[in-house]
């Protein structure tokens, strides 16, 4: 039997190429789209599908408040965030609300079609610089919130976590295998954070990387 899906995100761009891409999938069949909290409720109720996509920043009501409601009405529907942030705070707020899976934007196809697979059965899919954050809560040593430290040169959380990868001596092909995408999507991020940090090579990268506290 197929996956049945809900994705909601505000942004209806980003929504539409989301639900045709998991509609791609052999094994998923879309069964309805939300622009915010409210509706991403309505239709869980409704269509009770098996998941739940749910980005966190929506009008109305929140990705974070929707899954508590989704968790507490419609329990057998699992909640994946797929997000842009990737602090303690969203991060935090999402699990406790009841989400079994935390990706943010930066994902790839194979990555979000994994998740949605995973969270079907139960299972629980954070992406990898989550799961270093909530270890290193766990240990005690969580880095400031993110309004006291903020990512240098407008880093996104994933070319940070690529950029740390790199400092801890992976190929590009390593890369692509630790983080679920594709070698052309890892280039892609190298490009950008190269541009972003104003470095040239790889020996450059592990310098800033280590100036900026984000070595491996």
């Amino acid at each position: 039997m197929s996956i049945r899906v809900v994705v909601a995100d505000d942004q209806t761009a980003v929504r539409e190429g989301l639900a045709l891409m998991l509609s791609l999938l052999d094994d998923v069949e879309v069964v309805g789209e939300a622009a915010d909290g409210d509706q991403a409720v309505e239709l869980v109720g409704r269509e009770r599908p098996d998941v739940a996509l749910m980005d966190l920043r929506m009008p109305r009501r929140d990705g974070v408040a929707a899954t508590a409601l989704i968790k507490a009405r419609f329990p057998a529907t699992r909640v994946v965030v797929l997000t842009t942030f990737a602090d303690d705070e969203h991060i935090l707020g999402a699990l406790r609300a009841g989400a079994v899976g935390y990706l943010t934007k930066d994902a790839g196809r194979v990555q979000i079609a994994q998740a949605v697979r995973a969270a079907a059965i139960g299972q629980a899919v954070l992406d990898p610089l989550v799961q270093q954050r909530l270890l290193a809560a766990a240990a005690g040593d969580a880095p400031a919130p993110a309004a006291a430290r903020e990512l240098p040169d407008g880093l996104t959380a994933r070319e940070a976590e690529v950029l740390r990868l790199i400092a801890g001596g992976l190929s590009n092909r390593e890369i692509a295998r630790r983080l679920h995408v594709t070698e052309v999507t890892v280039k892609s991020h190298i490009n950008r954070l190269f541009a972003k940090a104003g470095v040239r090579d790889r020996a450059q990268a592990v310098r800033y990387a280590y100036q900026h506290g984000l070595s491996a």
